[in-house]
């Protein structure tokens, strides 16, 4: 993975409404609209996240009729995980632990007022 890649790929996990948006998918495809429900900002802020996410290879996005689709690609966090176990100090990233720890995050920063 190049360096560029790197850079794409923790500057989109760097946001939590990313991380958020990431764990949504962890389900199942949504639809543009259902991804946008949960959160208080507008459609248009949310396109701005997925297309920051799809930029970095973490979803990809398909209309299917008029309705625009989000899907994880689960393979894009492999080559992160591959980087920072060459520091030898992290585990691999399994998703079922990936989602667990996007809930942990997610659980803090509500109950800090985020």
């Amino acid at each position: 993975m190049s360096a560029s890649s790197l850079d794409l790929t923790f500057a989109a996990l760097a946001d939590p409404t990313r991380r958020a948006i990431l764990s949504m998918l962890l389900e199942d495809d949504m639809a543009v609209t259902d991804v946008a429900e949960p959160f208080e900002m507008s459609l248009a802020a949310i396109s701005k996240h997925l297309a920051i996410l799809a930029h970095a290879g973490l979803i990809t996005q398909e209309k299917r009729g008029r309705v625009k689709w989000c899907k994880l690609e689960p393979d894009a966090l492999r080559a992160a995980s591959v980087w920072m176990q060459g520091f030898g100090q992290f585990e691999p990233i399994h998703l079922d632990e990936f989602e667990a720890f996007l809930a942990r995050e997610l659980d803090g920063a509500d109950t800090q007022g985020g």
